[in-house]
């Protein structure tokens, strides 16, 4: 394929963000419905959920191969990285937030809130002061496909912040089912996707001084098919899955450019020694490809 075959500009401002003469690389393909990937620099891998199959997969970058790194996983999701380099899991499910220690032991962060379980913990985020965030729709509940078919003790999908004391906080309580959800490189705005409705709409939350959510807004509006799984670079473009590809959303939310995939996407993910490869995993597939951005 042509290097225009990958990328629709949409903005010329997008230019700037790719590379010539670089393509989509397919990495992995025979998932049933693949989420979730985490770059972890020290070990050079991507690991990445299969939802459907119960499993979480491992890229190895050194060596171009993927394998089995868990199975059975509790149908786990989204993955994300502390500041001392564990690995953060939501699982559908066991309806909970665990950590992976150091020693390879699991730690339990959250599986209830009020004394009542969670719905099936969706994406997961950290924060350089210890805090981890987490959506709670009820995906993994709805369907045996994802997890087990199950009632919402809840009765609401939230968003959740975890502090490093140990205290669960329900902090957005108002959205359909929240999905995917980033911060904002200063940790000032929390980005969250709300998939519930039509069309899927990416929220902004200006964070006050105690750590609050407020001030939401309408950030940006799918025009193809459904926000999930997003990043941000280092120059503070989003990078966001979309129903024909990889969406790029400028500072204001405008649509720049795209990266074009054949399948759904889902997530993405930076990694890279250079932090410049962008992972992305697809309905069925892993894609990668390399951008003139770092994340």
């Amino acid at each position: 394929m042509r290097y225009t075959d990958w990328f629709e500009i949409v903005d010329p401002a997008f230019k700037s963000l790719i590379l010539p003469n670089v393509h989509v690389d397919l990495l992995y393909t025979g998932g049933r419905w693949l989420e979730g990937p985490v770059y972890v620099p020290a070990a050079r891998h991507l690991l990445f959920s299969d939802i459907p199959n119960n499993r979480v997969l491992r890229y190895d970058e050194a060596n171009d191969t993927v394998a089995i790194f868990e199975t059975p996983s509790n149908f786990a999701n989204g993955h994300t990285l502390d500041r001392e380099g564990r690995v953060i899991s939501c699982e559908h499910l066991t309806r909970r937030v665990t950590r992976r220690e150091h020693d390879g032991s699991l730690t339990v962060l959250a599986d209830r809130f009020g004394g009542k379980r969670l719905n099936s913990p969706n994406d997961v985020v950290a924060d350089s002061k210890g805090n981890i965030w987490f959506t709670d729709p009820t995906y993994g509940i709805s369907t045996p496909y994802e997890g087990s078919l199950a009632k919402s003790e809840i009765a609401s999908s939230n968003v959740y912040r975890l502090d490093r004391n140990g205290n669960l906080e329900a902090i957005v309580t108002d959205l359909k089912q929240p999905n995917g959800l980033t911060l904002s490189r200063d940790e000032q705005t929390l980005f969250v996707v709300d998939s519930g409705v039509q069309p899927a709409r990416l929220l902004a939350y200006v964070i006050d001084p105690e750590g609050k959510p407020k001030n939401d807004r309408v950030f940006s509006e799918c025009t193809s098919g459904m926000y999930d799984g997003l990043r941000v670079d280092s120059a503070g473009h989003i990078w966001t899955s979309a129903g024909d590809g990889v969406h790029c959303l400028d500072h204001k939310g405008q649509l720049i450019g795209k990266i074009l995939i054949a399948e759904t996407v889902s997530n993405v993910c930076f990694g890279g020694p250079e932090r410049n490869r962008l992972y992305i995993t697809a309905t069925r597939s892993l894609f990668a490809v390399y951008l003139n951005v770092t994340g």
